[in-house]
């Protein structure tokens, strides 16, 4: 009896077998949560190294640039969905914002929740046609999509401002603080907190079962389906968790900048928030974020170079990928692995 109960027990699958299992190379999650725990409260402490205006600014708007960068690595790099649309979540924001507390009078805060509830809205129209869609098609339809919006808003002049856009938008508060005379050090920890936690929605995201999923759809799609993964359902939830804190960081933008234009569904933010993701390496979510700083500071800069900017800027970006193209996190996982070599060898 013993013998054939330790024999049942030894072929029952125990609990922790329904774990995901860790992938080879995968760091941790206890030590990338340290990681990130370390990184946020450095950049928590910036606002008492760069006291100026203009400083806490470019961070701001390297931190806004993370959030939608990010996100559109999740359904692009991970994904592998070509979602030319994402900029246009990042529009739906600031637009919903803007008429949200402009002509509805609603809260702030709560106008900036209902923005990132309208682009995951959007995002889930836009899923629609394309669920059955591959490659150059997927890029049309939701390019297209991108325009149809942007075309809406300026034939709604009444409403929207047209191509004139909107002024004088209702800005966030906190308590009683003064918000515009404090050298953006109150939107500076906004900012630093919705980087936070999107991040920390990503990173669960494709750590759980449905990030395995969605990078199983990418790699072998065939394959996948036929293990019972529904390319439907994850491409729909894909698109549709990359657009809430998308949608977030638009209302962000426009309660920062307290003006709203149609420029933001132009190529021009499209290509920069693309660059990103690009230079930062795909499926990586890190890469995106670390990408925004680089290319942002690196941008600002070179401010004094006027027309010859964005051609150095793409110099750089060329160089880097030429060289590793696996972006700036393909290039660190590089140098950490070359370091711990020659640890190794020295120790040998």
């Amino acid at each position: 009896m013993t013998t054939a109960s330790s024999a049942e027990t030894m072929t029952q699958p125990s609990a922790s077998s329904t774990i995901v299992p860790k992938a080879p190379g995968r760091v941790p999650w206890q030590r990338e949560a340290i990681a990130l725990a370390i990184g946020l409260v450095l950049l928590a402490l910036a606002p008492f190294v760069f006291t100026d205006s203009y400083s806490r600014h470019v961070l701001i708007m390297v931190f806004i640039y993370a959030v939608v960068a990010s996100n559109w690595d999740l359904s692009l790099g991970y994904g592998g969905v070509f979602n030319f649309g994402h900029i246009a979540l990042f529009g739906i924001g600031v637009y919903a914002y803007s008429l949200l507390t402009k002509l509805a009078e609603m809260d702030p805060w709560i106008a900036m929740v209902a923005s990132g509830i309208m682009a995951v809205l959007a995002a889930v129209l836009v899923t629609i046609p394309i669920l059955r869609l591959k490659g150059i098609y997927i890029i049309l339809v939701t390019f297209g999509f991108a325009q149809l919006v942007m075309q809406i808003i300026i034939s709604q002049s009444d409403y929207t401002g047209g191509t004139q856009g909107l002024v004088r938008i209702p800005t966030l508060y906190w308590f009683d603080h003064n918000m515009v005379r404090d050298a953006k050090f109150a939107y500076f920890y906004i900012a630093l907190g919705l980087l936070a936690l999107s991040t920390i929605f990503l990173r669960i995201f494709v750590r759980s079962r449905m990030g395995i999923s969605i990078v199983a759809l990418r790699d072998n799609e065939e394959y996948a389906v036929s293990r019972g993964i529904s390319l439907v359902r994850q491409r729909l939830i894909t698109l549709a968790a990359s657009a809430f804190f998308t949608g977030i960081a638009g209302a962000f933008y426009a309660a920062y900048q307290r003006n709203a234009s149609v420029e933001v569904f132009g190529m021009s933010l499209a290509t920069i928030i693309l660059s990103m993701v690009l230079l930062g390496g795909t499926g990586t979510i890190y890469g995106a974020i670390i990408a925004s700083f680089v290319l942002t500071v690196f941008s600002e800069a070179m401010a004094d170079f006027g027309a010859w900017r964005p051609m150095i800027t793409a110099v750089l970006i060329l160089v880097v990928m030429l060289a590793y193209p696996g972006g700036i996190m393909g290039m660190l996982k590089s140098a950490g692995d070359l370091l711990f070599n020659r640890r190794g060898a020295g120790r040998k």
